[in-house]
């Protein structure tokens, strides 16, 4: 199965009655959101640094500045964005604005009240089923949170860069703005797949990908030619290639496109798609006994199977230099077994 596959649903969509956001999170990035939600107080030490950064003056940005979609503004907006909705059995929408950009793009923000904002060039250059995909990802980051955490994120960076001069928390400021793009980078695959599981249309996310990486006109764009970029980007090159890649990734909110495309063929390939469709799926219900160890115990799995299958060539010699260091440990560990029984004869 291919995330171009179009023997799978995408004009009569499965509604996934009850699905929680645990179906579509990345391991990485439900075991980061859990861990968050365990920490006693934490809401409200959120909603403390939000207030300062004040909610209504964001949303009174769009409002003043930008189109609120509804049934008499961008009335395709608003079927599209309640058809991707009710795929995901979410029946409280948020507010939807369209603001003026040549570029696609899309995102949530808020907290008490997140809201969805897409650019012109998203309404334009996409087809219907290649929108509900993109208003799909929103509606997963919402779902998962993603909107306040984020938000939250974007202040902290922000106030954290104003004062990253002092000489002496520099580079842990800077390791810990790291951390947090880490984990938004998970976070957009993530909702990735609930774009895919509110659109059920794999051949509209791949075309999403490529119109968001190279513009509108995929008459010029090759399907096969673009999955083969992905696969050089994630293991061609040297040493060198790496890292430029860590330079280019380290301190970027958003995945690339290309490495985007080839998570989700991952995810389609796994099964876990197919079998969300077919209704094996956890549910809203069943949040509350969630494992906040099993979350992170998965995190931790997702990394390790990374490190062992990736191609990159640093990764590659990372393994190498591991392997020897086990394989030093195991003969020191056997010499002195030997040389201990040699001294008991």
């Amino acid at each position: 199965m291919t995330i171009d596959d179009d023997n799978l649903p995408s004009r009569s969509r499965v509604v996934l009655t009850g699905i929680s956001s645990r179906a579509w999170e990345h391991p990485a990035d439900r075991g980061a959101l859990t861990a968050l939600r365990e920490l006693r107080g934490f809401d409200d030490v959120v909603r403390g640094l939000f207030g300062m950064w004040n909610e209504r003056g964001f949303r009174l940005s769009y409002l003043a500045g930008a189109i609120r979609v509804g049934q008499g503004q961008y009335p395709r907006v608003h079927t599209l964005f309640g058809e991707a909705a009710a795929s995901l059995d979410v029946t409280e929408l948020p507010e939807v604005y369209v603001s003026q950009s040549p570029i696609i793009t899309s995102k949530a923000i808020g907290m008490d009240r997140p809201f969805v904002v897409i650019s012109t060039a998203a309404v334009e250059k996409l087809d219907d089923d290649e929108l509900r995909t993109l208003l799909g990802r929103e509606i997963g980051h919402v779902r998962s949170g993603h909107a306040v955490y984020q938000t939250i994120m974007t202040v902290l960076t922000r106030w954290v860069t104003s004062v990253s001069w002092l000489p002496v928390g520099a580079i842990a400021l800077r390791a810990i703005i790291a951390a947090m793009y880490e984990w938004w980078r998970k976070a957009e695959l993530s909702a990735d797949r609930a774009a895919l599981l509110a659109a059920q249309d794999p051949a509209a996310s791949l075309r999403l990908f490529m119109k968001q990486a190279g513009g509108g006109d995929l008459s010029q764009i090759d399907t096969a030619a673009f999955l083969a970029q992905a696969a050089e980007y994630e293991g061609g090159g040297d040493l060198r290639d790496s890292i430029h890649k860590i330079g280019m990734t380290a301190f970027s909110a958003e995945p690339v496109p290309v490495a985007r495309a080839a998570e989700l063929q991952k995810w389609v390939d796994s099964g876990d798609y197919a079998r969300i469709l077919g209704g094996d799926y956890p549910r809203r219900d069943d949040d509350r006994d969630a494992s906040v160890t099993a979350d992170v115990k998965a995190a931790a799995a997702s990394y390790r199977d990374t490190f062992r299958d990736s191609s990159d060539p640093l990764v590659r010699i990372a393994r190498r230099a591991a392997n020897g260091t086990a394989d030093l440990v195991g003969s020191a560990a056997r010499s002195a077994r030997g040389w201990a029984r040699g001294s008991d004869n």
